[in-house]
Formats: C-alpha cells, structure tokens, sequence
C-alpha cells in the first residue's frame, strides 16, 4: 500500500458523516437518496461525502437501469487494519514489559515491606 492511499483512506474515515455512511454500506448496496435519508443533508452534500470515499476507494458505483447504487470496497479499510496491526503489536509488547516491571516493582515492595 503506497502513502497516499492510506492517507486518502484515514482522510475519508475521518469524518463521522462518512464513516456512517460505510457503516449503512456494510449492510449492503444503497443509492445516494438511501444514503441520505438518515442525515439532515442535500444529496449534494452526501455526493460529495460519496466523491471523498470513492477517490479513496472505500466505495465504488455501478450503473443498474436507472438506479446508480453504491456499495462498500473494503480493501482499503483491510490494508489501513494492516497498518495500524503493526502498533497495536508495539503497545501489547509494551503493556507486556510493563506488567512485567509492575510484578517486579511488587514483589521487591511485598519483600521489603512498606514503610509508610
């Protein structure tokens, strides 16, 4: 995954309009008018909202007659979750080494007792 696309997917997933609009999109296909019901926005204001999470590729649109649904492409999402497992694995090694100074710091304390 280059830069750019993980800045365009946490760019588009930091807004809370979109990120509602994934969440519907997770639940499967909807058109804009859909996608808009819930929000007290224009279908211009979700088409633009829908332009961010497309050029980001959280989305995609298809042509069916007369209806252009969209739907969610969750590969960017996939590739931000590889991203982010990388420090989710230094914490859980740091709140590990942490525990283990804890235990230290307690045991030394219960073998020297406490002098307060």
């Amino acid at each position: 995954m280059t830069a750019d696309v993980l800045d365009a997917t946490f760019a588009a997933l930091a807004d809370p309009t979109r990120r509602a609009i994934l969440a519907r999109l997770a639940e499967g296909e909807a058109t804009v008018m859909e996608l808009a019901a819930p929000f007290a926005m224009s279908q211009p204001g979700i088409s633009k909202h829908l332009r961010v999470l497309e050029r980001a590729g959280l989305v995609s649109r298809r042509r069916d007659a007369q209806r252009r649904p969209c739907r969610l492409e969750p590969g960017p999402l996939k590739d931000a979750m590889a991203w982010l497992a990388d420090y989710r694995a230094y914490w859980e090694e740091s709140y590990q080494r942490l525990d283990v100074l804890l235990g230290e710091l307690r045991a030394t304390g219960a073998a020297g007792g406490d002098d307060e």
